[in-house]
């Protein structure tokens, strides 16, 4: 392999709205600014037509096996991107169960509060904080370029798509702006880029020069990959900075066409 530069299949997304939940926030919905790399698998699985079976942790469990998921499972990926605003939506969230209802009409067989009917149940207040005009840039890179020639005809013909195209919650439809091969070489970075960047502990960067702790960002562990376990999905994470585009004195691959550099995470190891 040619350290110095690699092939590699650049999706290019736009979003008029999105929300990508930090988990465990409930009363306020928090967003990262990005979509953590699960949501991005979600998406490429929804188009290979990846699907869960029941009573099967994994949707494939053999050992040893070519297919799309094990593909998938090999897969490098770097994701960035940047939006215009972010603003806060107030919801009610409705809990229909026995209690929930009492508590707020007081019995069950009352359903008037203050002269007026309302819907069964209880209610409380939900705040989800929206990002507006999203663009997001995802690079992928596979040792098997077939499975990266697949993934793009997919893209372009999704027909075994199970949902609509989405990045985030199911109404966070996608805009595929741009969806083409490319050829990344490694560059010297310093600057800003105008860009948020997951920059993953856990890199693949064959022939570039890079020491994750000296990167400014938040750290988070993400998500990746997960086994359905009792019913409960049992997720992988890999320790990752969120950068807002401040770098220097780094090398690592690069887009030249849209001057931001990439950052490859190696999910194959959880």
């Amino acid at each position: 392999m040619d350290t110095k530069t690699i092939g590699g299949l650049k999706i290019k997304i736009y979003q008029p709205q999105s929300h990508y939940r930090m988990p465990f926030t409930y009363q306020r919905r928090h967003t990262y600014p990005l979509p953590p790399y699960s949501t991005v698998l979600g998406l490429i699985a929804n188009i290979l037509g990846i699907r869960n079976l029941p009573d099967q942790e994994e949707p494939c469990i053999k050992e040893n096996c070519n297919c799309s998921y094990h593909k998938l499972k090999q897969i490098k990926m770097s994701i960035c991107g940047k939006f215009q605003a972010k603003s806060t939506e107030y919801i009610w969230l409705r809990n229909l169960s026995k209690n929930a209802h009492i508590g707020r009409f007081g019995s069950i067989e009352n359903r008037f509060v203050a002269g007026h009917i309302e819907h069964i149940g209880g209610q409380s207040l939900c705040l989800i904080d929206i990002l507006n005009d999203v663009q997001i840039l995802i690079y992928l890179y596979h040792h098997d370029y077939t499975f990266l020639d697949e993934i793009k005809q997919k893209f372009e013909n999704p027909a075994n798509r199970y949902s609509p195209l989405h990045l985030g919650r199911a109404e966070d439809w996608i805009v595929i702006k741009e969806l083409e091969d490319i050829e990344l070489e490694v560059h010297e970075t310093n600057g800003n880029y105008g860009y948020f960047f997951w920059i993953p502990e856990r890199i693949f960067n064959i022939g570039c020069k890079f020491e994750f702790d000296k990167i400014n960002g938040l750290i988070y562990n993400l998500t990746t990959f997960y086994k359905i376990k009792d019913g409960v999905r049992n997720f992988d994470y890999i320790k990752t900075k969120l950068n807002d585009g401040n770098l220097g004195d780094i090398s690592t691959y690069f887009d030249t066409k849209e001057k931001i550099p990439i950052f490859f995470a190696d999910l194959k190891e959880g």
